[in-house]
């Protein structure tokens, strides 16, 4: 008797089936790092404004006021020109240049009052790099 020689391999089918677990797989590994790098840039974004915080109270220690508006976070590496007391200003209190938050915009800064104090604002435009969003990052939901 002849025997019936079985051919080895895969079905169409089964292939097509294992390629869509993968692409079901990938995609949910996707969306799980995708939502991770998310919130690293925001926490990125809240240290960054941290910092920011520390080296703006040194120069105002120093200086007896915090930058103004236009003379912005910059004023922490070189001394602003329009500074009344040159002398008074002991930086840079930044080592390092003025970074772009993590999705690459720069910074928004400004100084208000609260009372006979000043308040510094610094944000962060987000993911949407749209302000007054959800996504902003900001220190005054800190305060």
């Amino acid at each position: 008797m002849k025997k019936r020689q079985r051919r080895q391999g895969f079905t169409l089918i089964e292939v097509l089936l294992v390629l869509a677990i993968l692409v079901v797989m990938g995609s949910m590994v996707a969306f799980h790092f995708g939502t991770t790098r998310d919130t690293a840039n925001s926490k990125l974004a809240r240290t960054q404004i941290s910092n920011f915080e520390q080296q703006l109270r040194l120069y105002n220690l120093d200086v007896g006021a915090y930058p103004t508006q236009q003379q912005g976070l910059e004023s922490l590496r070189t001394a602003p020109g329009d500074l009344a007391n040159q002398s008074a200003w002991r930086g840079p209190y930044s080592e390092k240049a003025i970074p772009l938050d993590p999705w690459q915009t720069e910074y928004e800064y400004s100084v208000g009052a609260e009372g006979n104090q000043q308040v510094v604002i610094i944000r962060s435009a987000g993911a949407d790099r749209v302000m007054d969003t959800e996504d902003d990052v900001s220190n005054a939901e800190q305060q």
